[in-house]
């Protein structure tokens, strides 16, 4: 019995794995066809019906595409950082409150920041292997910014996990049955989105890719598979993100459409900064990390400790 258990879970992490690949593909096509009508043109719309096979299309393309080998690169570290990448993407996805033969994580908060500071380590040897000056400075300031970002997100966490005494995923739709959380912490919901686009390198954040000066960054000498994989696990993260604000702030996970609907919601507001806002200044962007969301996450989360002491 305990074999078939082990074969259940397996055959549901691959299945997770599909739908995450799936679910990247077509964000991929959305942001595209969004940010052509922002635009004022159309988007990828020849490749099959409207556009749709158009993510498949890409990935032939980018995977069978000639594999450049640098010749002065760290050549195991540059090749298989994109790989690790990847996978530390894909290893969050976990950690979702399954109902159903999967692995349930009364720690999954904790889990999320181990795999997102490890996120970091993948962007720093990656652009430090590929022995370029451009890369190597792209890196340095992705690190930065992540770094930065992810202490201001991990204090706004502690405010929700006080408010429930929970590390586990599943008892935020308990707890939010009557009211969503971001009803109740509007400032600091507002803030935790705008941490999670920069943890995830989105505009108007996205230094790491900041083509006007540095030549699109710590992935400048990476080409077909290795840039498809590290583009794949960008994405696939925004999608993550995307799903933990909607477990944390709009009601919790449950297997309506209505939560489907959040989540997309969620992702299609990262296209639609990306669209809109202009990229920020990066001394402006760690002002706004160090000097305004840090001390507003620590402000609420000593509220949020002095209501629980209160009500106990």
């Amino acid at each position: 019995m305990l074999l078939f258990d082990y074969f259940n879970i397996l055959i549901g992490v691959v299945i997770l794995i599909i739908g995450v690949m799936i679910g990247v593909a077509f964000l991929t096509l959305l942001e595209r066809k969004v940010l052509g009508y922002i635009q004022i043109r159309k988007g990828p719309n020849k490749v099959g019906y409207y556009g749709l096979l158009q993510p498949f299309s890409d990935a032939i393309k980018l995977f069978s595409k000639e594999q450049m080998y640098l010749m002065y690169s760290n050549y195991l570290l540059y090749y298989f950082s994109p790989i690790m990448s990847f996978f530390m993407s894909l290893m969050i996805w976990l950690l979702i409150p399954y109902y159903f033969n999967m692995i349930s994580f009364n720690l999954g908060v904790l889990f999320f920041l181990c795999c997102t500071s490890l996120g970091v380590y993948m962007i720093m040897v990656s652009g430090w292997s590929s022995n370029s000056n451009y890369a190597l400075l792209g890196a340095l300031r992705s690190v930065a910014q992540t770094i930065s970002y992810e202490v201001s997100l991990s204090l706004i966490l502690m405010s929700c996990i006080i408010l429930i005494m929970d590390f586990n995923l599943v008892k935020f739709s308990l707890y939010q049955s009557m009211i969503w959380f971001i009803f109740m912490m509007i400032p600091l919901s507002l803030c935790c989105l705008s941490s999670m686009m920069a943890e995830t390198n989105r505009t108007p954040f996205d230094f790491a890719e900041g083509e006007s000066e540095l030549v699109s960054g710590f992935n400048v000498e990476y080409s077909s598979g290795g840039f498809a994989l590290i583009f794949l696990a960008e994405y696939s993260s925004i999608l993550f993100m995307s799903l933990m604000f909607t477990l944390i702030y709009l009601g919790g996970y449950d297997l309506k459409l209505v939560f489907y609907l959040k989540l997309v919601f969620i992702s299609f507001f990262f296209i639609w900064v990306r669209g809109t806002l202009p990229r920020y200044r990066y001394d402006k962007l760690m002002y706004l990390c160090w000097k305004i969301y840090l001390p507003i996450s620590l402000n609420f989360l000593m509220f949020f400790i002095g209501v629980s002491v209160y009500l106990m």
